[in-house]
């Protein structure tokens, strides 16, 4: 079946890139259908990958350093990767598998897996229309976009729209370093010898001829998981080990990465990915790339008030404090509840404590790196323009408040997740059959503005936040299938979300002895990627694979 919208479904490092095709194998198409198996996980001949359905594409890419690299790859576009798809536009993948770069033959059987996946804003992202490697991941809303979906910074329609402080609003790809360029991933793996795979996913505004949305909680992750069991169950077909699939993504594409890596092989997703008739096959990964990660959804308004309650607006008026300060009062209880080790022997984190360690943690070392990555001459301008920064000893030393009024305006209102007029991209996500928006906390539901809900949170909702939190799955019962190695980054600057939110998931995964590198920009927003270099040989060093080039594998 070729992509498009099955039955019942409404037609709903800077990189230089030049791309040519040549005469591949074959046409590239879908080796997917939905036409499988009818009943339970799928392994019948519709998930089996075709290896040569391919086209062969040969492109420019500028590497993290500057340097450009001519790569010849096999490009297999928009195959289906379920038995029983919802929305073949949205339920497909590519694969980007190198052949040579700069004229040496690679043997990419061994690489480790690329899954990079382009959700923003918990949007439908698909790869049917990508030309090359890279150049999927389009987000968009057909069949009908969220309430008032410009209320949540989250909640972009572009996978590469930026603002005008250069930070990109989406997720997945579309990443912005330092320097304000355009960074893509799949395209530095590519260059690095890896295999990449971009798997689109059904998101929060699909809505069928019957306006009912088959795109909301928890469908994404399920997509998702989806896709890495269609990979796993073709090993052997689609080149690269499988053993050391590393996922990334930004936003709420960090989420869901986040996500994926904590909730691996979990039983939870069983019927779920049942009923879409995924591969039988494990969709546990090896590790997590999540750059400003939009998840804890339940606890994210306690988290918000708690980091960026005392900041003003863009308009420079303040949230209504008394919302503020109950929702402050709700994340200390959560936060407590949690009993998460700070990184470098930090102790207990708390809502009392939690400033201070961000500072010490991550705020200060992230004002030294930039700082010292300068010329004499530019530091010392910066630090004349900005007074709150004590350098002594080639340090960086201020305080939180001094931090905050740096920052700035906040993003959002309050509260900035579960509005009380459903406003936001996440009241979407929660919807359910023709229901576009609900509310997902008790205190959202109990403060409802619209009178259209009972101010109770649906009985449904708290199984399918169980579904989209990774937390649960490193701190109340840790998965033992869990990634053990993370990548996790965010900008100083960032008010789309808590500071806590990245910390904590940090905090959780270093407590169960993981792997974690977690890092902050500094003075940079949402979507920020300064180090993607580091990321690919990151992927190298956790993978053990050496042969990027020269054929021989790791």
């Amino acid at each position: 079946m070729g992509i498009g919208a099955t039955a019942g479904i409404a037609a709903a490092g800077g990189i230089a890139l030049t791309a040519q095709a040549s005469s591949g194998s074959s046409a590239s198409g879908s080796s997917g259908s939905s036409s499988g198996s009818s009943s339970g996980s799928s392994s019948s001949h519709a998930l089996v990958f075709d290896k040569d359905a391919y086209s062969t594409l040969t492109t420019t890419i500028t590497d993290a350093d500057g340097a450009d690299h001519e790569v010849e790859y096999r490009f297999y576009k928009a195959i289906t990767y379920v038995a029983k798809p919802v929305d073949e536009k949205y339920q497909s993948l590519n694969v980007s598998v190198p052949v040579k770069i700069d004229g040496t033959a690679v043997d990419a059987t061994h690489a480790p897996v690329l899954f990079a996946n382009s959700v923003g804003g918990y949007m439908p992202s698909s790869v049917a229309d990508a030309t090359g490697v890279g150049g999927g991941g389009t987000t968009g809303a057909p069949g009908g976009g969220a309430p008032n979906a410009s209320a949540s910074p989250s909640a972009s329609t572009s996978p590469a729209s930026t603002s005008a402080a250069g930070e990109v609003a989406s997720g997945g790809n579309g990443m912005v370093n330092a320097q304000g360029a355009m960074v893509s991933l799949p395209k530095l793996a590519l260059a690095a010898g890896y295999v990449v795979v971009e798997p689109g996913a059904r998101g929060r505004t699909l809505k069928n001829s019957a306006g009912e949305y088959y795109g909301v909680a928890p469908a994404a992750i399920v997509d998702l998981k989806a896709a890495v069991r269609y990979v796993r169950f073709n090993e052997g077909r689609i080149p690269g080990n499988v053993d050391r699939i590393v996922s990334s993504g930004t936003s709420a594409g960090g989420a869901l990465s986040s996500l994926l890596g904590a909730s691996g092989d979990s039983p939870l997703y069983d019927r779920h990915l049942k009923a879409i008739g995924a591969a039988d096959a494990s969709d546990a990964i090896f590790a997590t790339g999540a750059w400003c990660p939009i998840t804890d959804l339940e606890h994210a308004d306690g988290a918000y008030e708690w980091n960026w309650g005392s900041n003003a607006t863009s308009s420079g008026a303040k949230v209504d404090q008394t919302v503020s300060k109950e929702l402050q009062s709700q994340f200390a209880e959560y936060q407590a509840s949690l009993k998460l080790r700070g990184l470098g022997g930090f102790g207990t984190l708390t809502a009392r404590n939690y400033d201070e360690y961000l500072v010490k943690q991550y705020l200060e070392p992230s004002a030294t790196r930039y700082l010292t990555a300068l010329s004499k001459a530019d530091r010392e301008s910066y630090l004349a323009s900005n007074t709150f920064i004590t350098w002594s000893g080639g340090k960086a030393a201020f305080s939180w408040a001094d931090f905050l009024t740096h920052v700035g305006a906040r993003k959002k209102a309050a509260p900035s997740f579960d509005a009380f007029d459903l406003s936001t991209g996440e009241n979407n996500l929660f919807g359910l059959g023709t229901t576009q928006a609900r509310h997902f906390t008790a205190y959202g539901a109990q403060n409802d503005t619209t009178g259209l809900n009972s101010k109770r949170v649906p009985s449904d909702i708290p199984d399918t936040l169980r579904l989209m939190n990774p937390m649960p799955f490193l701190v109340a019962k840790p998965n033992p299938h869990r990634t053990k190695h993370w990548w996790i980054r965010l900008g100083t600057n960032d008010s789309d979300t808590s500071h806590t939110v990245s910390a904590n998931l940090a905090a959780a995964a270093h407590t169960l002895g993981d792997d974690v590198s977690h890092l902050y920009y500094w003075d940079e927003g949402h979507g920020a990627n300064s180090d993607p270099g580091d990321f690919i040989e990151w992927i190298a060093g956790i993978s053990g694979y050496k042969g990027t080039r020269s054929g021989s594998a790791g």
